[in-house]
């Protein structure tokens, strides 16, 4: 069974998870798009311990960290900062559940936004099947592209 809870960055040992998970997770979304300069390769345990960004991570029985999802709540509106999954636990719903519970716990949220390389196509379908739709994107270097998603949280369909 798969355990939703929030992460404390502040614990020396959940921040050295997520740092290893985010390694491991983002080396499959980088070798996807064919870009090495994701900042969440590179990030320090102390980078990432300075974001200001909210975490919840899945869990599994023995209480390793299977994956995260890392969001701010603005007013009347949720960004996803970051998804991510270990590759060992990957086709598992762990990426299904974290987003069932960011919706779940932000449900008067006007809407949500999230970004992913272009050509990461298991980020992109996630998304599409959950309502989202292209908005936008951005080169962030020669023939890579980074699009925008964004859904309206009204009838959001599961």
């Amino acid at each position: 069974m798969i355990e939703i809870r929030p992460l404390d960055l502040r614990e020396p040992d959940t921040l050295a998870e997520l740092v290893r998970l985010q390694r491991a997770g983002y080396r499959v979304e980088a070798d996807l798009i064919g870009f090495d300069g994701l900042p969440p390769l590179r990030e320090t345990p102390d980078e990432l311990a300075a974001v200001e960004e909210s975490f919840l991570g899945a869990f599994d029985e023995g209480d390793e960290l299977l994956g995260a999802v890392a969001f701010r709540r603005h007013r009347t509106w949720v960004d996803i900062h970051r998804l991510v999954v270990d590759p060992a636990a990957f086709r598992r719903g762990i990426a299904t559940r974290l987003l069932d519970t960011l919706d779940a716990l932000h449900a008067d949220a006007a809407y949500t936004t999230v970004a992913t390389g272009e050509r990461n196509a298991p980020a992109v379908g996630l998304y599409q099947r959950r309502g989202f739709e292209a908005v936008g994107g951005t080169a962030v270097a020669p023939g890579i592209r980074i699009v925008r998603f964004e859904r309206r949280n009204t009838g959001i369909a599961r």
